[in-house]
């Protein structure tokens, strides 16, 4: 017995083995299966008389004009062809999750952000990775900063950005400050205004802390407009602020994408001054090699470009 024929004896069965019986089992003939497989028909022949040998058992009768399955080779073919699936299966797999086209994606989102153009990125990132499974958390900055350096999350989109230079951040959109004002408050001021001009009036600010928080932004802009808020109503978020704002406690400072929920009894004033403005950035580890973070930042790179380019809307 030659070492080949002692290995096979040893272990009857390896991938290629394997493919070769099957392809013999469903052509049911020597000939068209070496066709498919690119052999000659004699060593394929010897290859499956070798694996009956190692097998002690027939696979196929030969007594007529054409081969059949013995009650042996179709258990052998049913067995095989689910093996050979579910190999093919994890060699797609891996590899699609090698590129960044299936695995698990955490993510996570501020608050305000689910107004504006953020829920679209998601509906067409998930279109068009359908296999990638997208795990969605409502975090404020300091929660999302946590999560990205422990590993819990990998990327996290935040106002304005976070300050770490061990992260990669990208602007993902930015846009104006608007000033949410009780409905009665509104005709009074009128539909654009200089921030200045709210300097008398009591701020709803949220978040209380942690800190430094989009608060804190509303604050120096106070500051750079010559004033500070008169008096602070604290809130934990933005809908509460507009909660507030809604039962006559003040006016808030919030993201334009705030418009789009439709607090009964309040309205919003734009903001002419220059630097009312804010953005949205999304971060990730420097050190994350993950294919389904760089696939998902692509994605949202070119996202971000089309709203800008007003493609999409904001």
């Amino acid at each position: 017995m030659s070492a080949e024929d002692g290995a096979n004896t040893a272990q009857p069965f390896d991938i290629r083995r394997l493919r070769y019986f099957l392809a013999v089992a469903r052509e049911l003939h020597f000939g068209r299966a070496a066709d498919r497989l690119g052999l000659a028909q004699p060593p394929l022949s010897r290859m499956i008389a070798q694996l009956e040998r190692d097998l002690d058992v027939q696979l196929f009768d030969r007594s007529r004009s054409q081969i059949a399955l013995t009650q042996a080779g179709d258990l052998l073919k049913t067995r095989a062809s689910y093996i050979a699936e579910q190999l093919d299966r994890a060699v797609r797999d891996v590899r699609l999750i090698g590129k960044g086209g299936s695995g698990v994606l955490r993510v996570s989102f501020v608050g305000s952000a689910t107004h504006g153009p953020f829920p679209t990125l998601i509906k067409r990132f998930r279109s068009a990775y359908p296999e990638v499974d997208l795990r969605l958390s409502a975090m404020n900055n300091a929660e999302s900063h946590e999560q990205l350096i422990t590993r819990a999350i990998d990327v996290a989109l935040v106002r304005p950005s976070l300050d770490d230079a061990t992260l990669r951040q990208q602007l993902f959109v930015e846009e104006p400050l608007v000033a949410a004002v009780h409905e009665g408050a509104a005709k009074e001021l009128g539909c654009s205004i200089r921030l200045a001009a709210l300097k008398d009036r009591p701020f709803v600010l949220f978040p209380r802390k942690p800190r430094p928080c989009f608060a804190d932004m509303v604050l120096s802009l106070c500051a750079g407009a010559g004033f500070q808020p008169p008096e602070i109503v604290w809130a934990p978020d933005y809908q509460t602020a507009i909660s507030l704002v809604a039962v006559g406690e003040g006016i808030s400072i919030v993201p334009a994408c705030c418009e789009a929920a439709h607090r009964p009894g309040v309205s919003f004033c734009h903001l002419s001054d220059e630097q009312a403005r804010t953005r949205l950035s999304i971060c990730a580890r420097s050190d994350n090699q993950s294919p389904q973070v760089f696939k998902f930042l692509d994605f949202a790179r070119c996202f971000a470009r089309s709203v800008a380019n007003g493609q999409v809307a904001a």
